[in-house]
């Protein structure tokens, strides 16, 4: 299935914003909290990691469109009995997560293609 496939079926979360593709990559992989969805996205891609309030907003979005769920748990191994707030990916998440891998996967073909990507281009800028 195709992303303009998905988009006729009326997905509106297409394209999804950066940072929630990485969150939904993060959770795919199992439930976590916020700070471990930050850690997990700067091992991926430095330049990607979101400051605390993009994400938290990208989270609080998520869970208002059912793509991912809040969950809380109490961690037994931490000593000061904090509480974090651990989320999940909903089954919609990861069939919008994929439909936008998908899609970023065509948009990288298409790079390759036209010489953007893997190949010298064709066509260099003068300095």
């Amino acid at each position: 299935m195709n992303v303009s496939r998905d988009r006729q079926r009326g997905d509106r979360h297409l394209p999804m914003r950066r940072v929630e593709f990485h969150i939904r990559f993060s959770l795919v992989a199992g439930e976590r909290h916020g700070y471990g969805i930050l850690q997990d996205i700067g091992e991926r891609d430095e330049i990607a990691v979101p400051d605390i309030g993009t994400m938290y907003r990208a989270l609080a979005r998520m869970v208002e469109n059912e793509l991912i769920q809040p969950m809380v748990r109490q961690s037994a191994t931490d000593a000061t009995d904090e509480r974090r707030n651990y989320c999940q990916i909903t089954k919609p998440g990861v069939r919008v997560a994929k439909a936008e891998a998908r899609g970023l996967e065509a948009l990288t073909r298409a790079a390759r293609t036209g010489a953007l990507l893997g190949r010298k281009t064709r066509w260099e800028p003068t300095a």
